[in-house]
């Protein structure tokens, strides 16, 4: 979006670490709060009435939406297990790189357990090839903003790195 100079920070190593830490937390927060209200509403799913009267792919696709969103419950969760073990014990460094790792993990398993929430409510309001076709344009819609663009951008800041001013 920017074709000035790349943005660099004056920070030490310790102060970088603590800063990406810092960040992780605010996304973590974000991404739990999500997560959890698309948790809490598929448990509550199979106590409703219309349950019971759900077809065999509708049930499929629920059981794969539920496992997609307490795996990204258990995925987003860890870094506070993983802090709270480690704590004060000099690993903020591989507590980031780790935490770095489960949130993308995380992420993947919540864009299943959101776009497998919309198919199944509207495959039971509607039918099963506009739910699919919804669920898809959803599916194109999280991967370009949560994968094409920032891979893009991170093409971008490479070859502006590379390339000699």
């Amino acid at each position: 979006m920017s074709d000035s100079q790349p943005y660099t920070r004056d920070e030490t190593e310790a102060e970088r670490i603590d800063r990406n830490f810092g960040e992780q937390l605010q996304e973590l927060r974000i991404a739990q709060a999500g997560v959890q209200i698309l948790f809490a509403f598929l448990l509550t799913i199979p106590f409703q009435q219309r349950f019971t009267i759900l077809t065999d792919l509708q049930r499929n696709i629920y059981v794969f939406t539920l496992l997609a969103a307490a795996v990204s419950v258990v995925v987003f969760t860890a870094p506070v297990a993983l802090h709270r073990t480690l704590f004060r014990d000099g690993l903020k460094d591989f507590i980031v790189t780790y935490t770095d790792r489960l949130m993308s993990i995380g992420l993947f398993t919540l864009g299943i357990g959101i776009v497998g929430g919309v198919v199944l409510v509207l495959d039971v309001l509607m039918s099963h090839t506009a739910a699919f076709w919804i669920g898809g344009g959803l599916l194109l819609l999280g991967l370009v903003l949560w994968v094409g663009v920032p891979f893009s951008q991170k093409g971008r800041a490479r070859q502006r790195l590379q390339s000699p001013s």
